[in-house]
């Protein structure tokens, strides 16, 4: 008996059928699509695109795709000032916080950092202590969230001039540029003229 290919026989009594069953492929790969490095992607934007990209991705990075490397270190030290900010509030607010949780727990043997202090110490008369605590650990915690937002908007001023900078490359700033201003006559009515001035700008992109 001669059995096609990709072909299984079944057995069923004395007799055989031959049952067709489709090809089997390995490694089918036609239904993925190929690849593509992000690089390679980005580079088909355009530039100002690229730069805001880039800025995104890493502070300065897009100035240095500008060629602006002047810019780069008042960008990381706006940066790193706003980060010291953060990390020092937020490091006096969980100062505070715990030591809230430590008075109030109830448990007379625990001592916080300021019990002994003459503000937030536990011998002011009545407990305006914890309450100076209270205070200072919402005044903290308002400033370094604060902090956060300027953080955040200092990265979208980073991408914006990196954008901004990008799209102005792509005009004409040589000598040519200059604005005109020469004697001219206006006609009026009656065909008669009027001495005046015009103005030409010279814009090239």
């Amino acid at each position: 008996m001669v059995r096609p290919a990709n072909a299984q026989v079944v057995t069923a009594g004395p007799d055989s059928v031959v049952v067709s069953t489709p090809p089997v492929v390995e490694n089918d790969t036609t239904k993925l699509p190929p690849p593509k490095h992000v690089k390679e992607a980005i580079s088909r934007w355009s530039k100002p695109a690229q730069a805001a990209v880039y800025s995104l991705m890493l502070p300065g990075l897009g100035q240095a795709y500008n060629k602006s490397y002047w810019k780069i270190p008042l960008i990381y030290v706006t940066g790193g000032v706003i980060g010291y900010f953060i990390y020092d509030n937020n490091r006096k607010y969980q100062g505070f916080a715990r030591a809230i949780r430590i008075r109030t727990d109830g448990d007379a043997s625990t001592v916080d950092a300021y019990a002994f202090d003459p503000i937030y110490g536990i011998d002011i008369t009545g407990e305006q202590g914890t309450r100076n605590l209270y205070r200072s650990r919402d005044f903290f915690r308002k400033y370094r969230d604060l902090d956060i937002i300027l953080g955040v908007i200092a990265w979208g001023l980073n991408v914006m001039e990196a954008h901004v900078h990008a799209h102005l490359k792509g005009f004409d700033i040589s000598d040519d540029l200059s604005l005109r201003i020469q004697p001219n006559l206006q006609p009026m009515a009656n065909q008669q003229y009027a001495a005046g001035f015009s103005m030409q700008f010279n814009l090239r992109r």
